[in-house]
């Protein structure tokens, strides 16, 4: 598909565009999922406003996907010192494009459709041969592309759609004869109901379920039944819904809770052409579902290893096989009797790890380990990079040293001072790549990093 001596980012141009040199335009439209289940029947779900505009600030993180020559749309311009911070690093870093005005509850890609200056900036880009790589594809960017005849890198979006519901990813599994856990695919209450009646077998022998929504994201839509009052309480559920709407339409998986000892997730290509490139696997740190980093390398199996790079050939050639083409993200787990799940499902999307491939490129040496890496914090008012950068010393990542946090997205940290209500605290998040010589000292500076903020 490419030649051996390009670039991530390099090879995923050639994969989506036929040329490594292609211009992109990056955004970071995260959770593109919501666009997705907007006209799917699911599960109920609840977003706090804080955590939405975290959320939408995840945007930052296209800046380091992105190489020379590409521009990148943000909701407003990076904080100087960390931008400073970055180039020290001796990074070559996009353009960056701030929309007009944004609103932290909305995300970078309707901030962008209500901003004409950028759109004028975008349809210049257009005319130069410029192509639209965003997190995911939904009709909203596919609405930008429209305004400002920016080519789209990916797909249609409707197929880009149909390839990411968890249907589909149970439904390719069976195709290819990957394993997987025992479960069913509901795409009507009729479904649903019968799936709870072949379902209680499992629960009676004392195993758990899953009940999730086909385009549910970083822990939304998924509930863990253990008994079958529960289960017979979802079903009642979506059954008078049905009854009271008259659509008995429903998008939901129902499988049964592997008992886990790894989370994993591992990345490939998919070119125009149906070539496919393995690109890596990472070992996923997860808490109750919700994605909070990766560890690199993973501690996985030379075996384990290899299964999943067929695994990953299998599913990209079905995948190309439906028109699909650019970059698939794949969460799998390793069980505690040994075993390999390795499609618990697709996400034929920029995942969080795509974003660390050019740090990593840069800077991950033979014998380097690493750690994705979020810090909660607290906040009473906003935080500029220097105060952080001061207060993390050297435990900041520098070339000098090689070793430490290197900062990957800022902006998440200030990103729900907007809606700060007088006198309370609010909730902010600094993403990092953690680098060390070893697993031993990884955690010392992770600990040492966690104490000073």
């Amino acid at each position: 598909m490419s030649a051996p001596n390009l670039s991530f980012l390099e090879g995923v141009k050639h994969a989506c565009t036929g040329d490594p040199d292609t211009p992109f335009v990056l955004l970071g439209n995260f959770e593109v999922e919501d666009e997705w289940a907007r006209d799917e029947i699911g599960l109920p779900s609840v977003g706090g406003r804080a955590s939405t505009a975290i959320v939408n600030r995840m945007d930052e993180f296209a800046v380091l996907l992105a190489g020379k020559g590409d521009h990148v749309v943000l909701k407003s311009a990076p904080d100087a010192d960390y931008l400073a911070y970055l180039e020290g690093l001796g990074l070559d870093l996009p353009e960056i494009l701030v929309t007009d005005a944004h609103d932290p509850a909305n995300s970078v890609t309707v901030d962008a459709l209500r901003s004409p200056r950028l759109l004028d900036e975008l349809r210049a880009l257009a005319a130069r041969g410029a192509h639209l790589l965003p997190h995911g594809i939904s009709a909203l960017e596919e609405e930008l592309c429209s305004r400002t005849g920016l080519a789209s890198a990916l797909p249609s979006a409707s197929l880009v759609k149909s390839v990411n519901s968890k249907v589909y990813s149970r439904r390719v599994a069976t195709e290819l004869g990957l394993p997987q856990a025992p479960g069913w695919e509901c795409e009507t209450v009729a479904d649903f109901a019968a799936a709870a009646v072949d379902a209680r077998a499992a629960l009676a022998a004392g195993r758990r379920l899953g009940v999730k929504d086909a385009f549910g994201v970083s822990g939304k839509g998924i509930v863990v039944v253990d008994d079958e009052r529960k289960l017979d309480q979802l079903v009642r559920m979506v059954t008078r819904r049905a009854e009271r709407s008259g659509d008995q339409r429903l998008a939901l998986v129902v499988e049964e809770w592997a008992s886990k000892a790894v989370d994993l997730n591992y990345h490939f290509t998919v070119g125009r052409d149906g070539s496919v490139r393995f690109d890596f696997v990472k070992e996923a740190i997860t808490e109750n579902g919700v994605h909070k980093g990766h560890r690199i390398p993973a501690r996985i199996s030379a075996a384990h290893h290899a299964q999943l790079e067929q695994c990953a050939s299998a599913l990209g050639g079905r995948l190309a096989v439906d028109g699909f083409h650019g970059v698939v993200g794949v969460d799998a787990i390793v069980t505690t009797d040994g075993g390999l799940l390795p499609v618990l499902e697709i996400n034929a999307r920029n995942n969080m790890s795509t974003y660390q491939t050019g740090l990593q490129e840069a800077f991950m040496t033979a014998g380097t380990v690493g750690m994705a890496r979020q810090y909660e914090l607290s906040l009473d008012g906003e935080l500029g990079f220097a105060a952080v950068r001061d207060r993390l010393g050297d435990r900041l990542y520098t070339t000098t040293t090689g070793r430490g946090l290197l900062v990957n997205n800022f902006a998440t940290v200030n990103a729900a001072a907007a809606q700060q209500e007088p006198g309370r605290h609010y909730s902010g998040r600094l993403y990092g790549l953690l680098l060390a010589g070893s697993e031993t000292e990884l955690a010392d500076i992770d600990r040492a990093v966690a104490a000073s903020l």
